[in-house]
């Protein structure tokens, strides 16, 4: 992973329950249970906030209010939801690099190209990775994108990987 992954301070959002928290562990490294998150969560260089920011549009300027102390936002969609939290083109009122993620891609219920076109709706621009926190499936990728500060740079990192790009 490149050195400048530190100068990089990604926020994390999504539903009650998408694997936030249990993601935030694996990019870490860490291997801990996941907990409840009640208030914002700094950790290293990823904020884990709560799947309540998300589902109530009541919380969406505390979203805002943290995208200011960010560089990127990880957009989380579980692989087995039947519908997503994010209001269509969501990404677009938070300018800062946005990174897509389906999550729980080895649920025996996930439907990834749902949990894709969710997050395509939400995001139209940006990388979307399919990753899995126990297989560790896309963790690497989730880490290499983060630490690209512009939207070529992530671009040219997934041509290099021959991964479809937006």
């Amino acid at each position: 992973m490149r050195d400048n992954v530190k100068k990089t301070r990604a926020m994390i959002i999504g539903a009650i329950g998408s694997g936030k928290s249990t993601l935030t562990n694996a990019l870490l490294g860490k291997d801990e249970n996941s907990v409840k998150t009640q208030t914002l969560n700094y950790k290293d260089w990823i904020v884990d906030t709560p799947g309540e920011y998300m589902e109530n549009p009541m919380y969406y300027k505390s979203l805002m209010a943290t995208s200011l102390e960010v560089t990127h936002v990880l957009f989380i969609q579980d692989a087995s939801a039947l519908k997503s939290s994010f209001p269509p083109q969501f990404s677009m009122g938070i300018p800062k690099l946005p990174i897509g993620i389906v999550t729980k891609s080895d649920h025996p219920q996930a439907d990834v190209e749902r949990a894709r076109n969710f997050l395509r709706r939400a995001m139209p621009k940006g990388p979307i990775v399919t990753a899995s926190s126990f297989t560790k499936e896309g963790i690497e990728d989730i880490k290499e994108l983060a630490a690209r500060h512009s939207f070529a740079d992530m671009e040219d990192y997934l041509q290099s990987k021959g991964i479809e790009s937006w």
